[in-house]
């Protein structure tokens, strides 16, 4: 059985959380900082909905004389333009001058236009909706606060082109079922594809479908194009690791996220070869992987420092298990930065922002809310631009340097 749940954008908080099905208490729980960031979005909707409201007040007595457009026929009228130019520009088809596209644009914002999905649904034959669906093989990887900071992002872009959100979770072996319900059932006019796997079988499916997809990630092993925005996940943790090397640790730690997932094998490989290149062999001991949950960055950190050849490094896949890592340290009477140094990779998630000057963490540093702006506006161009070969996206990491690092002590 698979619980499927309802956002219109702004009002996706309330609509998510009265819908949530979950089985467990620890599942509702887990949703929590999703939910917060949600809602924090919605709230800024509103907001600027609300000071948007005013522009055309002042544009009535200062500008243009233009009035609020609750309509295609007052937006059509306002501008001089046809409702169908109106329409076709706002609903992206090729045809529709891009000066005509951006001005159409530009004026809906200003006088806070917004179609009604059903109404744009029967214009374009689209369902206006896009999918996200969450295996629950993944659901400590997904319905976490790194989820939820990339549905905000990319729900910021749906609610900009009308569109809503339909989020699915399904058991593993049922997945592929759901896709073919979703596709056959024309519920959705495009998927966003979370946590690949190496060789994910998803998008062989999805391209069989016919349904418009894109990844956020890749998958090694996959050789048919399909577009995807990913990080540079080798490049950020082989940087991080000649740091590391750089300050004189050679006894450097890895903890990572699921190797089953794309993204933590090529930080693996990153890790590795910065190791092989300055004639170190990676010693298994130093490298553990599960959940990315702060409780297993502790675990771990504990069992590796009260070893017999305890690492002076460590190189952690998430900031959520940093934390973790930076207790078990402190709980050995140990200082981070000074006898154990630690690089994070660092997803930017909304709540837990560093104000300070010099951040707490050295970090690679890329915002997985940018992420999911940028895969919904990708997914809307490929959209509005059916047959277009698929594109990829490859986003660079931000090197920062903390309090967490420092030279190697023994």
């Amino acid at each position: 059985m698979r619980a499927i749940f309802r956002a219109h954008i702004p009002q996706s908080a309330l609509i998510f959380w009265s819908n949530i099905r979950a089985r467990t208490l620890s599942t509702v729980l887990c949703f929590l900082p999703t939910i917060a960031n949600l809602m924090k979005h919605s709230y800024s909707i509103r907001r600027a909905t609300s000071r948007i409201g005013t522009i055309p007040n002042r544009l009535k007595k200062n500008e243009t004389g233009l009035k609020m457009a609750t309509n295609l026929k007052q937006l059509s009228k306002a501008l001089g333009l046809s409702q169908t130019t109106v329409s076709r520009a706002l609903n992206g088809y090729p045809e529709v001058k891009e000066a005509t596209r951006l001005r159409v644009q530009e004026a809906a914002r200003r006088l806070n236009y917004s179609p009604d999905s059903r109404a744009r649904g029967l214009a374009t034959g689209r369902a206006m909706t896009i999918g996200h669906v969450i295996p629950v093989w993944t659901e400590h990887e997904m319905v976490n606060p790194i989820f939820g900071d990339f549905v905000a992002g990319a729900s910021q872009c749906y609610s900009r082109h009308g569109y809503d959100m339909l989020l699915t979770r399904v058991e593993d072996d049922d997945e592929e079922q759901a896709y073919q319900q979703l596709a056959s059932k024309g519920r959705l006019d495009g998927i966003i594809v979370h946590g690949p796997r190496l060789n994910d079988s998803r998008i062989a499916l999805l391209n069989s479908l016919g349904i418009p997809f894109v990844v956020h990630g890749r998958s090694s092993g996959i050789t048919e194009p399909y577009s995807w925005v990913d990080v540079n996940n080798r490049r950020s943790f082989k940087r991080a690791t000649e740091l590391l090397l750089d300050l004189g640790h050679k006894r450097i730690a890895l903890i990572n996220g699921l190797e089953g997932m794309d993204f933590a094998v090529r930080r693996r490989n990153g890790y590795m070869e910065a190791l092989s290149e300055r004639g170190i062999d990676p010693d298994p001991e130093l490298m553990r992987s599960a959940e990315m949950t702060e409780y297993f960055g502790h675990r771990e950190t504990r069992a590796m420092l009260q070893s017999a050849n305890p690492p002076t490094s460590i190189l952690v896949s998430s900031s959520i298990s940093g934390l973790g890592v930076r207790r078990a340290i402190e709980e050995q009477g140990l200082r981070m930065g000074h006898d154990v140094s630690v690089v994070s990779h660092d997803d930017m998630i909304s709540y837990l922002t560093d104000p300070d000057d010099v951040p707490v963490f050295t970090a690679t540093r890329s915002s997985v809310r940018e992420a999911g702006r940028i895969s919904a506006e990708l997914l809307m161009s490929i959209l509005g631009q059916p047959g277009t070969v698929p594109r990829n996206v490859l986003l660079e990491s931000e090197l920062v340097v903390g309090q967490s690092t420092g030279p190697c002590r023994s």
